[in-house]
């Protein structure tokens, strides 16, 4: 099923449970599609993209992240040994 984003605002919970039961839901901005709504548990298994934030936990930040870089290190271009 198709349905315009001002008519999807109003139905928003039923296109929710349609989209759970497998059907497939599209958003669109005059007749254009948008978006499709789907289960998360599917969108992540069908086709292996990774949604950022999911992996936040598992980020790690070295402590010198944010230390300032030197002059010697803006213009290097990666290529002298």
């Amino acid at each position: 099923m198709q349905i315009n984003i001002y008519e999807a605002k109003s139905h928003f919970s039923e296109l929710i449970s349609r989209a759970l039961t497998g059907e497939e839901v599209v958003i669109a901005k005059s007749g254009k599609p948008l978006v499709r709504l789907i289960p998360v548990a599917e969108s992540a298994a069908t086709n292996g993209v990774r949604f950022g934030g999911l992996a936040v936990a598992g980020v790690v930040i070295d402590d010198d992240f944010y230390t300032p870089l030197s002059d010697n290190d803006l213009l290097d271009d990666g290529n002298s040994k």
